[in-house]
């Protein structure tokens, strides 16, 4: 029989707690901006917490990476979860009241963006040292299918909610996740090497040279944040050509749907699929993204935009699984959570810019040029990481990509290893 991620205890109760959380995190979103809609009329306010939360992410991702790497990756995601729990039931509550303080709202998501800022970094350590390499890439998968799911789902019981008993319990919901979340990694036991005692500046620079001397990675990591910025364009632009030219809302929707659909494809196919070189063949699925950007442009009719969409976000739900184990087998371990900030800092901060420049592009050279200079910049971007010796040269040995221990050898488990 088959020895999966999930046989391990360790894995299993991370899985859970992050597939809870997820879920309430999708149901969030919407019960945001309905909730802020209902109590000021005001599309300024939902910004403005929308703002209070990415702002302080983005400014703290490379402190929590140092942070992750300093202490048990463990402790970090259990201290993040409780305090995220106490913000997202400070927000229920007072959605719930007759008068909501959009002040105290806001500064509840600045408090909970920290936190996201130590526990994004995190993750990708917990998956390292509660899974044997072998068997990483089909937990990446499984994670990344659950967060599928979860996006899939989260809207209608978002909608469930709001409509039933008020926008405030699905706060309230996602505070339990991440109240269950930590009760759950509680009883994970996982290694942890501590850092030799130095400057804050220098475990911040270290992680960095982990960056730059790996010549596959970096420029991964310029091609994926043109993804993100070029994906920010497409998020723009594309709802008013939808309305206008696609057929109203309903087509807008559609693309939105064959976009979730894709990513879990995508997931799935990367949990079943082992390739020579990851590193390649992840950047050529996440230049797919031309393909959406290249029929908006020409005005394709809507069944193909929305076809374009689901192949791209395929493209991306395979990546992220791939990407991922990538990373975590080829990055040491006492610097990964180092190494995942600086991945999200580029990949988080793209996005604002392109939401910026987008507007001005179309408005500028119009939509049409806008929509095709981004479609040859993330499909050139992507492709162009191929001239790189380190992407072309990057090959999993074949004993890595297996996938099943030899007959007759007993699994391990990690992660049920007390913490040194």
């Amino acid at each position: 029989m088959r020895a999966g991620p999930l046989s391990g205890r360790a894995f299993r109760r991370f899985f859970l707690g992050r597939s809870l959380s997820l879920v309430g995190d999708a149901v969030v979103p919407a019960a945001l901006a309905l909730a802020l809609l209902r109590a000021t009329g005001s599309v300024s306010s939902l910004a403005l917490v929308l703002g209070c939360a990415m702002v302080p992410k983005l400014l703290l991702l490379p402190v929590g990476g140092v942070v992750a790497d300093r202490l048990n990756a463990r402790t970090v995601a259990v201290a993040t979860d409780l305090v995220r729990c106490g913000m997202q039931l400070l927000v229920g509550l007072q959605l719930l009241g007759d008068d909501p303080s959009i002040g105290l709202i806001a500064a509840a998501e600045v408090v909970g963006g920290a936190a996201s800022a130590f526990a994004t970094p995190a993750l990708s350590p917990l998956v390292s040292a509660t899974v044997g390499a072998e068997h990483r890439q089909r937990a990446n998968s499984l994670l990344g299918t659950a967060g599928s799911v979860a996006r899939l789902g989260g809207p209608a019981l978002a909608g469930l909610l709001i409509w039933s008993v008020g926008p405030g319990w699905a706060f309230i919901l996602d505070a339990g996740t991440f109240a269950a979340s930590a009760a759950l990694l509680l009883g994970v036991r996982i290694a942890h090497a501590p850092l030799p005692k130095r400057s804050f500046r220098a475990d911040l620079m270290a992680g960095w040279a982990e960056v730059r001397s790996r010549d596959w990675y970096w420029t991964s990591l310029i091609a994926h944040g043109i993804w993100n910025l070029t994906a920010a364009v497409f998020m723009v632009l594309g709802p008013a050509i939808a309305v206008r030219s696609l057929g109203g809302e309903g087509s807008w929707v559609a693309v939105l749907q064959s976009g979730s659909i894709g990513v879990l494809v995508g997931a799935l196919l990367a949990g079943r699929c082992r390739v020579r070189r990851p590193v390649a063949a992840g950047n050529l699925a996440a230049g797919l993204y031309a393909l959406p950007l290249a029929a908006l442009a020409a005005s394709a009719p809507a069944p193909v935009v929305i076809g374009a969409y689901g192949v791209a976000m395929a493209g991306l739900g395979f990546l992220g699984p791939v990407w991922e184990t990538t990373v975590q087998n080829t990055i040491p371990e006492h610097a990964l959570a180092r190494v995942m900030s600086y991945d999200w800092l580029m990949s988080l901060g793209a996005m604002p810019v392109g939401y910026l420049l987008a507007p001005l592009a179309a408005k500028a050279w119009g939509s049409t040029t806008t929509l095709t200079a981004s479609a040859l910049l993330v499909g050139g971007a992507c492709v162009a990481t191929l001239a790189v010796p380190g992407v072309r040269r990057f090959v999993v040995a074949a004993e890595e990509r297996r996938t099943e221990p030899a007959p007759g050898a007993r699994e391990t488990e990690p992660a049920d290893v007390r913490a040194t």
